[in-house]
């Protein structure tokens, strides 16, 4: 498990979770099972259920009957919940972004490190994938994604070296898109550039912004009074979502106010400045250095 993903700020969000014996929680995104393990250590005989599109994580199931695994995407946790006769949960847990084991596969193309087929499918099944995306999305639909999602102050520039190298041939390869955008790829900030350029097509390839949405939407009706919502972001546009769902309730964050004028909010913040890796955890984990974690109580 420990190869496949090293799980940011485990103990926090385990305690964050404040898991009673016997309660039913979720993991909606079980990659290697770091935190799914963790959760089942302090569970007694109560219940989990893990969720995660990706195939790659079968090898990674314990054989536990405590765990109910659904290899399909967290949006649907309203549907699965409902399928299993579950009504309410105790606790939520969700860990956003990509696990280091899918950015270590070239095959996958997730990172500009390696060779391999511009891919960056979470779910192997889905149709669309990062070449489609490049090479046949218009010029409009690109600029949306390259400025909103990998927040690109050059986006128009990185474009129109996609459309004009595209003309002559298709672009498919994580080297032959990285020849393609050279020319606009700051050197002072080559590998931060390029991993927002890889987060852009990532996010519009998973549907991230749209999946995280309605998943959070769903979390207000599915935890009982008193149940947990942690949640771990890795980059400002999901991190923003989550923080405005938890303080109002609503995606767009905007405040509600009782009638006597007071602002209300399915959720009660646990943690008002968010939880962030120490130094130790970022030097035995790279990837912690971007993490963040805010957990919030259902009123």
């Amino acid at each position: 498990m420990d190869d496949y993903h090293v799980p940011v700020l485990l103990e926090e969000s385990i305690e964050g979770l404040n898991i009673q014996l016997g309660g039913t929680y979720v993991d909606v995104t079980y990659g290697g099972g770091g935190h799914s393990a963790k959760i089942l250590e302090k569970l007694g005989d109560g219940k989990l259920i893990a969720f995660d599109q990706d195939i790659d994580v079968n090898d990674n199931l314990p054989n536990d009957n405590r765990l109910i695994f659904i290899r399909h995407n967290f949006k649907y946790i309203r549907h699965f919940l409902r399928y299993y006769q579950i009504d309410k949960v105790d606790g939520i847990l969700a860990d956003l972004g990509v696990s280091s084991h899918d950015f270590d596969v070239p095959d996958r193309g997730f990172s500009f490190r390696f060779e391999g087929n511009l891919d960056m499918r979470m779910n192997q099944s889905a149709a669309l994938d990062a070449s489609k995306v490049i090479n046949e999305y218009n010029e409009a639909q690109l600029w949306t994604i390259f400025q909103e999602y990998g927040e690109i102050k050059n986006w128009r520039h990185l474009v129109s070296l996609i459309t004009a190298a595209r003309s002559n041939e298709p672009i498919t390869s994580t080297s032959q898109f990285l020849k393609v955008i050279g020319p606009c790829v700051p050197a002072k900030i080559e590998k931060k550039y390029l991993a927002m350029v890889f987060q852009a097509l990532r996010i519009e390839v998973n549907n991230e912004i749209g999946v995280l949405s309605d998943f959070l939407e769903s979390t207000t009706d599915l935890l009982k009074p008193g149940g947990r919502l942690v949640v771990l972001s890795y980059h400002s546009l999901e991190d923003r979502i989550v923080k405005n769902f938890m303080r109002s309730g609503r995606i767009d964050g905007v405040q509600e106010n009782d009638f006597f004028g007071n602002r209300s909010s399915p959720f009660e913040l646990i943690n008002r400045k968010i939880i962030i890796p120490g130094e130790k955890e970022i030097a035995l984990n790279p990837r912690a250095r971007s993490g963040k974690l805010r957990i919030a109580e259902k009123r």
